[in-house]
């Protein structure tokens, strides 16, 4: 309201403008705000009304006498202008933000802690989100696409509309579909898309790459699009089925996923360990159980570190 009637301070006007910087939302708020000011100041300085004369009409009605009654004439008539101002500025701008609150954007945050945030988009769609990861959509999809953006890591169940492609952004890669279950990982600018049912295509410098169900890309942050393989395992899906899928499956990926999983400091001490290989499940096991079983199934030692780092010597 200051910096509107000039009143600002240098400091109080650099708020403003910052305020008005961090988004475009900010910036369409403050210009109907300054909208319907300047319509108010106008209809204000064209008003034709006697608000003296309207004063003692009123002041005659209630105290129920034919003589004229006295007058308190305000000091400053722009402290009425000025009320009536406001009060159609804020109706203005309830208005505006009733019309607009469905176009805000919403966001979907799983903190570090939480191993799984599920939640449903407006048209339907599940995702389910890993820890550290954020995903921001809008209240109601608009237009002829639904399109959200993510960061960190997430599964999506999307629900079908040929009409309405679903579409993510991630790093800079985009990821189409129109109903289909995928799961897309983002970290240190790299992306991983895995699909399990339906179709996705993924775009990354204006060339595209389908992939199908079973199927699955691993995009670096310096490739401009790379070449589909096989999903070899599902130790992708441990957030969602709390369990790790083993098929063949290298010590080095196993311990990558553990570290993510439970935050946890796991080294491989000899490199000849790194491609031995294991097949099994385990289900909602603790850490230990799971050290425990790679230690009896390739004969090596665990050794756990003050720092809390852990060796597989």
């Amino acid at each position: 309201m200051k910096h509107l009637l000039g009143e600002a301070t240098p400091e109080e006007e650099q708020t403003v403008m910052e305020w008005m910087k961090e988004s475009e939302t900010h910036q369409e708020y403050y210009n109907q705000f300054k909208k319907i000011w300047d319509q108010s100041k106008a209809l204000a300085s064209v008003s034709n009304v006697d608000v003296n004369k309207a004063w003692e009409r009123f002041q005659n009605k209630i105290s129920g006498q034919n003589e004229p009654a006295k007058i308190l004439k305000p000091r400053f008539s722009w402290i009425r202008v000025a009320a009536s101002i406001i009060l159609i500025v804020g109706l203005g701008i309830t208005l505006f933000m009733l019309i607009n609150k469905n176009s805000a954007s919403k966001e979907m945050v799983a903190q570090t802690g939480q191993n799984v945030l599920i939640d449903t988009l407006p048209d339907g769609s599940v995702i389910t989100l890993n820890k550290r990861s954020t995903v921001t959509y809008p209240s109601k999809f608009k237009g002829d696409t639904r399109a959200i953006a993510l960061k960190g890591e997430a599964f999506f169940n999307v629900a079908p509309d040929k009409k309405k492609p679903f579409i993510i952004s991630v790093n800079d890669v985009q990821v189409t579909v129109v109903g289909t279950s995928f799961n897309i990982k983002s970290e240190n600018g790299n992306t991983e898309v895995v699909v399990e049912t339906g179709i996705v295509q993924v775009t990354r410098s204006g060339k595209t790459v389908e992939l199908n169900a079973g199927e699955k890309i691993h995009l670096s942050a310096n490739d401009s699009i790379a070449s589909k393989e096989a999903v070899g395992d599902k130790l992708y899906n441990y957030y969602r089925s709390k369990e790790f899928v083993c098929d063949e499956t290298p010590l080095w990926k196993l311990v990558q996923v553990l570290n993510e999983a439970y935050d946890a400091k796991i080294v491989i001490g000899r490199k000849e360990l790194n491609d031995k290989r294991i097949t099994t499940i385990f289900y909602n096991e603790s850490l230990e159980k799971i050290l425990e079983v790679i230690h009896l199934t390739f004969d090596i030692t665990v050794i756990k570190q003050e720092d809390g780092q852990i060796i597989l010597q």
